[in-house]
């Protein structure tokens, strides 16, 4: 089975155009060469992926026939990639800092749920007469009206 279409069908690309993109971008390699995506792919063979920010390691332990499920993926591969790596994605995924840096552009959608939690909190939400609101009383409204 070709490179691309046996990333595509263990679901580590969403589709075979963006295997066979990043394919081309030497992020995938068998053993220690790049590849190209007519690359045939046999039982045994290591790839190595460079997605995420990370290098991924699998090892092909059955080619599967057409597009699997997700949960029948470990039959066909193994993961063999090192712990460090991991690691190095999950501090990558608490610091938030490498993708921009707090209050730099425009507020994400999280940033706006929690600005939205804060002015709604801040303003009480039975302000109905505006009036009221402003310092305006019934005995300036009637001195304004008689005058």
């Amino acid at each position: 089975m070709r490179i691309d279409k046996f990333l595509w069908s263990i679901r580590f690309y969403k589709t075979r155009s963006i295997a066979t993109d990043e394919i081309k971008k030497n992020r995938v390699a068998i053993g220690e060469s790049a590849v190209k995506s007519s690359k045939e792919v046999k039982e045994g063979d290591v790839i190595k992926i460079r997605k995420n920010q990370i290098d991924y390691k699998i090892k092909v332990i059955q080619i599967p026939k057409s597009r699997i499920g997700a949960k029948l993926v470990s039959l066909h591969i193994k993961d063999v990639t090192d712990k460090e790596q991991y690691e190095l994605l999950k501090l990558r995924k608490m610091s938030q800092s490498y993708y921009r840096d707090r209050g730099e552009g425009r507020p994400t959608k999280k940033d706006r749920r929690e600005i939205d939690g804060y002015v709604e909190n801040d303003v009480d939400s039975d302000f109905t007469d505006w009036d009221d609101f402003f310092g305006e009383n019934d005995s300036e409204k009637e001195d304004e009206k008689e005058s």
